[in-house]
C-alpha cells in the first residue's frame, strides 16, 4: 500500500509540473506568475521568450525524470531513489530560476522528497 501511495505521489508530482507550467495562458484570465520571466535570466539579459521556452523544457525534464521515479517505485526497481532526487533537484532549480511565492508549496514537495530519499523513508520501499 506505501509503495502504490509513494509511486502516485511521484508520478502525480511530475505532472503537477506539466500542468503548472504548461498550461496556456488565456487573455481574460492571467496566469498566476509569468513563465517568461526569469530574475536569473533577465539578469543575463534573455527575453521573454527563450526563457519561457527553457522553463517548459525544465518542467517537461522535471515530469518526465517524477514519472520514471514513480514508475520505478512501483516496479520495485533499486535505482528509483537517484531518479526521485534528481527530479526533485531539477524541480528546485526550475522554482528558483524562476522563483514566485506562488511556487512555494512546490519547494517545499521538492525539499521533502530530497529528505524523504535521504532519511530512506518511508522504509518499505527501499
Amino acid at each position: 500500500m506505501i509503495t502504490a501511495l509513494v509511486g502516485a505521489f511521484l508520478i502525480v508530482h511530475g505532472l503537477l509540473h506539466l500542468g503548472v507550467w504548461t498550461t496556456p495562458e488565456q487573455p481574460d484570465k492571467p496566469a498566476p506568475f509569468d513563465r517568461g520571466h526569469s530574475w536569473a535570466l533577465a539578469a543575463a539579459h534573455v527575453s521573454p521568450a527563450p526563457a519561457r521556452a527553457v522553463a517548459l523544457a525544465l518542467a517537461w525534464y522535471t515530469a518526465l525524470v517524477y514519472v520514471v521515479a514513480g514508475a520505478g517505485v512501483l516496479a520495485g526497481s533499486g535505482w528509483w531513489p537517484t531518479a526521485a532526487v534528481v527530479a526533485a533537484a531539477s524541480g528546485l532549480a526550475l522554482k528558483a530560476i524562476w522563483f514566485d511565492p506562488w511556487l512555494s508549496v512546490g519547494v517545499l514537495l521538492d525539499v521533502g522528497v530530497i529528505v524523504a530519499v535521504a532519511c530512506t523513508w518511508p522504509a518499505s520501499v527501499y
